[in-house]
């Protein structure tokens, strides 16, 4: 196995963690409107649906979560990036007012491999993330080295977004690639080592912007389809601050923290829990989490066109199964109620109990 490439722009350890040291202990969720299904419903002019964030976004707070994470998508650049980018920061301006920092991803090898600007189809009923896009997906990944049009399309994306809030304190931290080789949907190939050339060059192209915000693409596992080791060797050295995906029970949780602390000196944030069929809760892992100052973003805030609250293997089920009780991800129903008062009752017992303090 060849070893990652030093990156010589990479943040000093320290400096990294003198950046950590003066933020809010950070607790969150990953984001996306409960009217949208994927992230062009999320973005594109005719679906993007202000009114919903703002008071989704108000929930978020109120629970006392102050980040959350956010999917782009690449087909969104072309050919609208001016008017794209001027959504992003209406979304940034409505987390800004309720303190929140905003986490954005650029890439994801998970759930569907082919994407197209436009109407989306409907969810299929009852199953996870049915209308949930890789970026750039599958094919564009094969191509990306060979087709010059390809890489400058994706180039001038990341270049793009990454410019125009590159001094933007409204974001926190940059998420460049979601699980690079990742766990693609029962009906897609997977993506495996296809993605390693475009992971080693969206850290070069941001290295080269270099934005004042810190650099991380999420480590992650799955023991059914275990990542390529070049990607997790990768991530671990590129990353400014790294970052993690856990979807398992409190000891398994425990050994993982000791075991990242084994491997790095940086600060770490776990970008992904929250599966209460696995036993990945928040009364269980958010004292897990604060003991070791590890930041927590969970999947999920309200029920919706995504479908997360029902589990992963909801896509082998042609017939629409009930809502489980309990509920996969998510915390609240559309009209902002939890799927479970003691459980939201916590969140804001616990966080507001720990004097975190909010952010500017």
């Amino acid at each position: 196995m060849d070893e990652p490439q030093e990156d010589p722009g990479r943040w000093s350890v320290a400096r990294a963690q003198s950046w950590w040291d003066a933020q809010p202990w950070a607790v969150g969720c990953n984001f996306i409107p409960s009217t949208a299904s994927n992230q062009l419903e999320m973005w594109q002019a005719e679906t993007f649906d202000e009114a919903t964030i703002e008071r989704e976004l108000s929930w978020a707070a109120d629970l006392g979560l102050d980040v959350v994470r956010v999917y782009l998508h690449d087909l969104l650049w072309e050919p609208d990036g001016p008017d794209f980018l001027e959504r992003v920061e209406r979304v940034l301006a409505i987390a800004q007012r309720k303190e929140i920092g905003v986490m954005l991803v650029l890439f994801d090898d998970v759930w569907c491999s082919e994407a197209a600007r436009g109407p989306q189809p409907e969810p299929h009923p009852g199953r996870h993330n049915s209308r949930w896009l890789q970026s750039p997906g599958l094919g564009a990944l094969r191509a990306f080295a060979e087709d010059p049009a390809t890489a400058a399309r994706l180039e001038g994306y990341v270049r793009g977004v990454l410019s125009h809030f590159a001094d933007d304190p409204r974001v926190w931290i940059w998420d460049l690639y979601n699980e690079p080789g990742g766990f693609p949907s029962p009906l897609s190939e997977p993506v495996g080592e296809a993605c390693l050339p475009l992971l080693r060059a969206v850290f070069d192209w941001a290295r080269d912007v270099s934005p004042e915000q810190p650099l991380t693409s999420g480590l992650w596992s799955n023991p059914l389809r275990p990542a390529p080791p070049e990607i997790g060797a990768l991530q671990l050295a590129r990353s400014d601050i790294v970052s993690f995906h856990h979807y398992g029970p409190a000891e398994d949780l425990e050994r993982e923290c000791e075991r990242l602390r084994s491997l790095t000196d940086r600060p770490l944030l776990c970008t992904e829990y929250l599966a209460r069929q696995l036993h990945s809760r928040f009364e269980t892992h958010l004292p897990i989490f604060h003991e070791r100052r590890i930041g927590a973003i969970h999947w999920g805030l309200v029920s919706g066109r995504t479908q997360t609250v029902y589990p992963w293997w909801s896509w082998l089920d042609e017939t629409p199964q009930p809502e489980p009780d309990p509920w996969f991800h998510d915390v609240l129903r559309p009209d902002g109620t939890p799927f479970d008062a003691v459980e939201a009752a916590f969140l804001r017992r616990f966080l507001v109990s720990e004097g975190r303090t909010r952010r500017s």
